[in-house]
Formats: structure tokens, C-alpha cells, sequence
């Protein structure tokens, strides 16, 4: 069963649609009335009876969607912050494959260049990209999903990762959304960036394809 102004998936039995607050069909709450399952409050201390509240005022709204803008100044926050991972794993490289060894093999491609890029060179690079790779999808991951909903990036600005729905997301869902970007990256001149500054939900192409939204806190 869905909503019939939002489309949000309805829990069967439930009166109001847990995103937008819509009657989901109680012919009591749709006239404006009480709903069944409302019970009369208990009378306060002096006789005084609070007024009905319907359950729908109590929801919270979603937040408006995030502009293209800030979420690229939420990338560049991220990227200096991945600057400093990806420094620390530079370092680490070298230290996985020796200092010596890695002066020599760039001796040797300077005096030899035909020959190639040394072995212990490529080994290094190989370490470092799987460990970035890694190092990025645990962050992205892990922050999206945790209770803050966002990177520290998006912490900043007061942005948070949520499914379509406008609730936390889970370690694999962000997972998904992370490894999605790969298929943003391949578009041309970043138009599946963009697409986050025209599309309705302000969703570029990953949020779309892993169900996402990008919103604001209030």
C-alpha cells in the first residue's frame, strides 16, 4: 500500500503516512476526524483536558534537499581530509617497500628508462591505490551510515545521507551509493555530478541509482 500524495511505501494498519503525514485511508482521519485508534487523553491535574493532537503533527518533515554548491564544498572539505589518509598511506608504501629499494629502482628507471618501471615501483603504487581505494570506501561507508548520516564534510554544512524515504541508511546501502560514483565518473565533463544541481530531488547520478537523498537539517 502506498500514499496516495507521496507515494511512500505505508506499513499495513498505520492511519498516516510516516513522511508526509497524509491519511492513509482511515475514512475517520481523511474527514478531519479522530482516528480509531485514538484514545481520549487522561484529564490533567485541575480538570483541565489537553486538546487532541492528530498523530500526524507530531511527525517530522524532510528537510529540504541539498543545492549542488554545498555538496561540492562538502567535497572538498572530504578531499582534504582523504589528503591526509592518502599521505599517511604514501608513507606507509615507502616503508612497505624500503626507502633504499625505492631509490634505487628510480635510479634505475632515470639511467635505464627502456627497460621499464621497476618492480619494487609498481608494487608500491599497487599498495597505495588498493589502500586508498579502501581507505575511501570505509569513510564514506562508515560516516553515511553511522548515526551522524554524513561525512565530516557534510557534518560541517549540516548535511545527511537518507534513503528515499528520509531515514539513516545502513553500512551496505552507503556501500552501494559509494561504489555507484563509479558509474558517475564515467559520464562526461562530470554531468552526473551536475545532475545534482537540476534534477528534482537535487540526486546526482549515484543517489539515483543506489536510492538516496542529500538533505539539509533543520
Amino acid at each position: 500500500m502506498f500514499c496516495s500524495k507521496c507515494g511512500a511505501r505505508l506499513t499495513e494498519g498505520t492511519s498516516f503516512c510516516s513522511a508526509c503525514g497524509q491519511p492513509a485511508g482511515n475514512p475517520a482521519a481523511a474527514a478531519g476526524g479522530v482516528p480509531a485508534t485514538y484514545s481520549a487523553p487522561a484529564i490533567a491535574p485541575g480538570g483541565a483536558i489537553p486538546p487532541y493532537q492528530s498523530p500526524a503533527a507530531a511527525l517530522p518533515t524532510l528537510s529540504p534537499y541539498a543545492g549542488f554548491w554545498l555538496r561540492v564544498v562538502a567535497h572538498i572539505i572530504d578531499l582534504i581530509v582523504l589528503g591526509v589518509v592518502y599521505g599517511i598511506l604514501f608513507l606507509a608504501g615507502m616503508m612497505f617497500v624500503g626507502i633504499g629499494s625505492l631509490h634505487g629502482a628510480l635510479e634505475g628507471l632515470k639511467n635505464n628508462p627502456e627497460a621499464g618501471p621497476p618492480v619494487a615501483l609498481v608494487m608500491m603504487i599497487i599498495f597505495i591505490v588498493v589502500l586508498a581505494i579502501f581507505a575511501s570506501w570505509l569513510y564514506y561507508a562508515y560516516m553515511e551510515s553511522s548515526p551522524n548520516q554524513g561525512t565530516l564534510g557534510k557534518m560541517a554544512l549540516g548535511l545527511i545521507v537518507t534513503n528515499l524515504q528520509g531515514r539513516r541508511i545502513g553500512f551496505g546501502h552507503a556501500t552501494g551509493r559509494f561504489f555507484a560514483k563509479i558509474v558517475t565518473g564515467l559520464i562526461p565533463l562530470g554531468i552526473g555530478y551536475m545532475m545534482a544541481g537540476f534534477t528534482e530531488k537535487k540526486q546526482a547520478l549515484h543517489d539515483m541509482i543506489a536510492g538516496c537523498l542529500v538533505l539539509r537539517k533543520t
